[in-house]
């Protein structure tokens, strides 16, 4: 991996391979963070010291400005959103091998004129894709949101997005996924309804459409088992088998290290056709981290507060400072300990800790 302090040429993909196969062959892609001061002004040091992680660690993407970044960055009297989005590229460009695919995705949100103009400066940035969130369109019918995702996909490839209404997201139907599974600038679909009824929607949607794309979970209570399950339908009498690449998360932005070798773990054991039981184990595992992480206890309230604890605990963040809600619930703390206790083979702080002065070096 190349030095943080060194950069080289811009090359975010690597030659003769594309980033849209890069994202269908499956990558470990965090939801990347927002570093704050306490002042709430961006700490610049601290976010490209995430980006550089992300890259070392093994991520094969980020995606920046989602919720994990936190909404409010688009807010008038914060106006973020083009710096993280310049950030996160630019140390992409300085600090992944030039022989490595490293996928950019940015986030994509509102209605159309913003999501419009949202996606115009991801792609003028450089972005790959973006991930178009519809959580804000709830009064809006399939017919409606199909037409939204069109326009954008005019501007940029898209990351179909199925964000679990208990953080901002809402419903969407069968028919919705199947016919957004046509729309031709369709790269691949995050789903994240934490629910299996609504998972299998999308993606029986896809197997019916037959078209290449590429199914990510961001079920971040399910992760490794969706990642180890064949999903088999039968399409007009034909035997069609998907799965789930890859995965873009909120929890990866956590132990991402770790997280990239549990991956490569889960894709060996598909291939193979053999689960193990200590996958099996570890499935539990990172479920139960992630509701520590996450607040599950208190429906996700402190979602993203959980992360910042743990980036902090490790020196990537100075504290937990969020633009918008930035405590921690009652008990999570004692969660978080519980959950670095019980899995500390989980956890990838050893790694941090001899990377983390040349991470935070400008």
């Amino acid at each position: 991996m190349a030095s943080s302090k060194s950069a080289k040429p811009s090359a975010a993909v690597a030659p003769g391979h594309s980033v849209r196969e890069h994202v269908r062959a499956g990558q470990v892609i965090p939801a990347h963070p927002l570093a704050l001061t306490e002042s709430r002004s961006l700490d610049e040091t601290r976010q490209r010291g995430l980006t550089r992680y992300y890259i070392d660690a093994g991520a094969g993407g980020v995606a920046v400005g989602v919720h994990t970044t936190q909404f409010a960055i688009r807010d008038s009297g914060v106006g973020l959103l083009r710096p993280v989005l310049e950030l996160a590229i630019d140390e992409a460009r300085a600090n992944a091998e030039t022989d490595r695919t490293f996928a950019m995705i940015a986030g994509v949100c509102g209605p159309t004129a913003q999501a419009s103009g949202e996606a115009e400066l991801a792609a003028a940035l450089g972005y790959d894709a973006g991930l178009l969130s519809l959580g804000g369109l709830g009064s809006a019918s399939d017919d409606e949101l199909l037409a939204h995702c069109r326009t954008i996909a005019e501007i940029i490839p898209l990351f179909g997005f199925y964000l679990q209404p208990a953080v901002g997201g809402r419903v969407l139907s069968y028919r919705f996924w199947r016919e957004f599974s046509e729309i031709e600038n369709v790269v691949a679909i995050k789903i994240a309804p934490f629910n299996r009824y609504q998972t299998l929607d999308v993606i029986r949607a896809v197997a019916e459409s037959g078209r290449p794309i590429a199914l990510y979970t961001g079920n971040d209570d399910n992760i490794v088992m969706d990642l180890l399950t064949p999903f088999v339908f039968q399409i007009n009498g034909e035997r069609k088998e998907l799965r789930i690449v890859g995965g873009l998360l909120g929890h990866w932005a956590v132990w991402t290290q770790k997280a990239a070798e549990l991956f490569r773990d889960c894709h060996a054991a598909f291939g193979a056709k053999s689960i193990s039981q200590d996958l099996i184990r570890r499935s539990v595992e990172v479920t139960d981290s992630n509701a520590a992480f996450f607040d599950a206890a208190n429906h996700f309230a402190g979602c993203i507060s959980g992360l910042h604890e743990v980036l902090r605990r490790q020196g990537l963040l100075e504290g937990i400072w969020c633009l918008d809600q930035d405590n921690l619930s009652r008990h999570q703390k004692e969660e978080i300990d519980r959950v670095y206790r019980d899995y500390p083979h989980l956890n990838d702080d050893d790694f941090v800790a001899q990377r983390l002065d040349e991470w935070l070096t400008p």
